[in-house]
């Protein structure tokens, strides 16, 4: 075929996006694209018709706004269902006004395949090359495989979307329908690292070795990381999530992949958020390679990275060193997401390494971070068993090999000194 074919076969498949979110009917299961790769227009005119609908379920990880879908009372007509929570959906989730899911990153294109029959795909793809195939983007992770068993594909063309590279394409002829939208794609605001956030980077930047290949996520810390990396060499990136804080680096030549011993000298990403020099950088960029979730997540295929480092942050630990990383009692907040897929990989990596960085207070410094036991009703995300290194602002804990007792003291050692009395006389691992 020549590029005026495909041009053709396109243009036949474009609606617009009141009429694509017309082809939705009642009764169906609807899985949209991960945070900013959602079809903002198909969406928001799929929300203007909900009391057309009843019992439609739309699944999303990290939606980046509400459409006009994930608000109170539209749950009678579309209810959402969420694979990871974020500030759009999260009281819905815990008013029970919508549902959530509980899975391991990796494993969602398995449990699509197995247990979900899915009706109809939406997501955000780049503007077709000449061959016909059009790009994933920002979210390859679960989009794209979910995309091989939806009964119907309709996705939004983007001229703001980066083609990315890897395996990240869907042909024309695999698409049902298209809509264009070339609003600008969502953008990610985070606040310079505060102090406190400086000095658990600097703490875990000491865990890092040069040439070592790391895995990291977005916000404060995070961004304190990756900062704190300056003066280290040879980095290499696996991790689900791209962030702006890995393209600076990039720049200042402390990533360059030279080290890695998978996919030597290439970036390795499932999904990408940040500002749009991400998405510029990101764009037919050889360096970087975006996957399916069930490969980049999958522990087997992470341990193949000499020297991996898994860093993840949690929102309580308790003494024995359970990790709660997505909920405050019973109030769910996030998912477990990828930190379990990571630290299990970087446990069997050769040199590898897992760390869970965390501030020692939250509340304004009311409640401590370190506990001696959960929550009532609080989510073990990551277990005991494999949790390695606990860093806050005080130091660095390193809890495997070691007895309960020993875990306990060393993380009373890291927490925040107002608290280590309390937690001192209530560690049931000490007496």
């Amino acid at each position: 075929m020549v590029m005026m074919d495909y041009q053709n076969i396109l243009n036949r498949k474009l609606v617009s996006a009141q009429e694509a979110a017309k082809i939705i009917k009642s009764g169906d299961r609807v899985v949209v694209g991960l945070g900013c790769s959602a079809p903002s227009k198909i969406l928001q005119a799929l929300g203007k018709r909900q009391e057309e609908l009843k019992g439609v379920i739309v699944d999303q990880m990290l939606p980046c706004s509400t459409y006009g879908l994930y608000e109170p009372g539209v749950e009678k007509f579309i209810r959402h269902n969420s694979w990871f929570s974020s500030k759009a959906s999260r009281s819905l989730v815990n008013s029970g006004a919508a549902d959530f899911t509980p899975n391991y990153f990796s494993q969602i294109p398995e449990l699509y395949k197995k247990y979900v029959e899915v009706d109809v795909l939406l997501a955000t793809v780049s503007p077709m090359d000449k061959h016909g195939y059009f790009s994933f983007g920002v979210s390859v992770d679960y989009t794209s495989k979910v995309a091989e068993q939806a009964a119907l594909v309709i996705l939004e063309v983007n001229e703001n979307m980066p083609r990315t590279l890897g395996d990240s394409f869907i042909h024309v002829n695999d698409i049902d329908y298209l809509v264009n939208n070339n609003q600008p794609l969502p953008e990610l605001t985070i606040n310079p690292p505060t102090e406190t956030e400086q000095k658990i980077g600097s703490y875990v930047a000491k865990l890092i070795e040069d040439g070592s290949t790391i895995q990291l996520g977005i916000g404060g810390i995070p961004n304190a990381i990756a900062q704190a990396l300056v003066n280290k060499k040879d980095l290499g990136v696996h991790s689900e999530m791209l962030t702006d804080g890995m393209v600076d680096l990039v720049e200042k030549g402390v990533i360059n992949n030279k080290k890695k011993t998978l996919h030597s000298g290439k970036i390795i990403g499932a999904f990408a958020s940040g500002k749009r020099k991400l998405y510029d950088f990101l764009d037919d960029n050889p360096m970087v390679e975006m996957h399916p979730v069930s490969y980049v997540n999958d522990p087997v295929v992470i341990s193949r990275n000499n020297q991996m480092i898994s860093i993840n942050s949690a929102i309580e630990i308790d003494l024995l060193g359970q990790c709660c990383a997505e909920s405050v009692g019973v109030k769910q907040i996030s998912a477990s997401g990828g930190q379990v897929d990571f630290i299990r990989g970087a446990l069997r990596s050769p040199g590898g390494k897992s760390i869970i960085a965390l501030k020692s207070t939250a509340m304004q410094g009311k409640k401590s971070t370190i506990v001696p036991i959960l929550e009532k009703g609080a989510v073990v995300t990551t277990s005991k068993n494999e949790v390695n290194y606990v860093v806050t602002e005080y130091g660095i804990a390193q809890l495997r090999g070691k007895t309960a007792r020993e875990r306990a003291a060393a993380l009373i050692d890291v927490a925040h000194p107002a608290f280590r009395d309390e937690l001192k006389a209530q560690a049931p691992y000490l007496y």
